[in-house]
């Protein structure tokens, strides 16, 4: 089944892309909760039409995420909290502790749009991905180290 995505849908596409879907997981998920519509010829006809005029908008946007990861490139942070006696962290980093990192540093980003592969339980030297546009992501070195 072929669906059009009314919003960024993770680990499936993008808003306004067109995919493919099992039929179950498009008629009881994505339709019913607004996230797509059926991609039929005149929803297709409809989207490329809005597509084309919002060009010169996406192109701002992307040039406005790329000016961001500019200033990203430079950022290092340092993420003081409490630690055990054996190195272990009391609970974890998260994304919500990047966030408030970033924005300390004038930076403001949405934690949803940053994103840590592994869990963060030790003192140590850490990266987090930053996706601030579908083809740009910037890779922030982050560590972690014992508050005093």
């Amino acid at each position: 089944m072929e669906i059009i995505l009314k919003e960024d849908v993770a680990n499936l596409g993008y808003k306004n892309d067109i995919v493919k879907v099992k039929s179950g997981y498009g008629r009881n998920y994505l339709i019913p909760t607004g996230k797509a519509v059926i991609a039929s010829p005149s929803a297709k006809k409809v989207l490329e039409e809005e597509l084309r005029q919002r060009a010169h908008k996406l192109e701002k946007i992307k040039k406005d995420a790329e000016a961001v990861a500019e200033q990203l490139k430079e950022v290092a942070l340092t993420i003081a909290t409490k630690v055990s006696s054996t190195g272990t962290i009391f609970g974890s980093v998260s994304n919500i502790q990047i966030a408030d990192e970033l924005e300390k540093l004038g930076h403001k980003i949405d934690r949803k749009q940053i994103v840590i592969k592994d869990a963060v339980k030790e003192v140590g030297d850490y990266v987090a991905h930053v996706k601030l546009h579908r083809d740009i992501t910037v890779d922030i070195p982050f560590k972690v180290v014992a508050e005093d």
